[in-house]
């Protein structure tokens, strides 16, 4: 049962390891060449295990300590698996212990396929969604891991490293742009964060900008959830 699960996730789990294992490494290289041994990606990426937030908590550890500043940072870099547990939680039922595992380790990639996938009759669906899961967080983990112990003997000029962050999430910016046909989320989240900018300044525009979102988003639900059924 076990082994006809795994070999079921697995291929769909194959596209993801090369992504996580370029953004791993890209990962590992920027701790390292922040001064940061080899145990710190392994461990955060293990226990954080949110690819953005990791990026950003490299920036938090080299910052001024502010606990409620990382706190509600996190809470709303991260906000949207809310959303995903909700959904998740008749897919979840009557998985055992599973269930603790998965909701631990679900990441966007992983919601995408336990959520979107539905197994053979013969494959347990419990044991297919934790090896999906599994098996994704071994490429993150291995891919930070793997960076950081090459950053350790391969030595090179890593200015502008920390780039990767911005271009993953300008990559993610244009994917949805392209994928949608209503570009009101993504116009409201530019020009919030480009007005938050100009009022606040880069180094306190992050946490208002986010919070302005939200609560745009949340004002205008009703709408957005009346397009989206349009769309579809």
């Amino acid at each position: 049962m076990k082994r006809k699960a795994f070999e079921t996730a697995l291929p769909y789990t194959l596209p993801i390891c090369v992504g996580f294992l370029f953004l791993g490494m890209s990962y590992g290289f920027l701790m390292r060449s922040m001064g940061f041994s080899v145990w710190y990606p392994m461990l955060m990426s293990f226990f954080i295990y949110a690819g953005s937030m990791e990026f950003v908590t490299a920036n938090l550890l080299m910052s001024t300590y502010n606990p409620l500043y990382a706190f509600v940072l996190t809470l709303l870099v991260n906000a949207r698996h809310i959303f995903y547990g909700i959904s998740m939680l008749d897919k979840y039922k009557n998985t055992g212990w599973k269930k603790f595992y998965l909701i631990y380790g679900m990441c966007d990639e992983s919601f995408t396929i336990n959520c979107t996938v539905t197994p053979p009759k013969d494959v347990d669906k419990g044991w297919f969604m934790f090896f999906v899961t599994l098996l994704n967080q071994i490429y993150w983990v291995g891919g930070a891991t793997l960076g950081a112990l090459l950053g350790s003997v391969i030595t090179f000029d890593t200015t502008g490293i920390e780039f990767v962050m911005t271009a993953l999430f300008v990559v993610m910016f244009i994917n949805q742009w392209e994928e949608t046909t209503d570009h009101r989320p993504a116009l409201i989240g530019l020009i919030s964060s480009f007005i938050c900018l100009i009022l606040l300044g880069a180094d306190n525009f992050m946490l208002p900008a986010m919070a302005l979102i939200v609560l745009i988003f949340t004002l205008d639900r009703k709408n957005l959830d009346k397009q989206e059924v349009t769309t579809l």
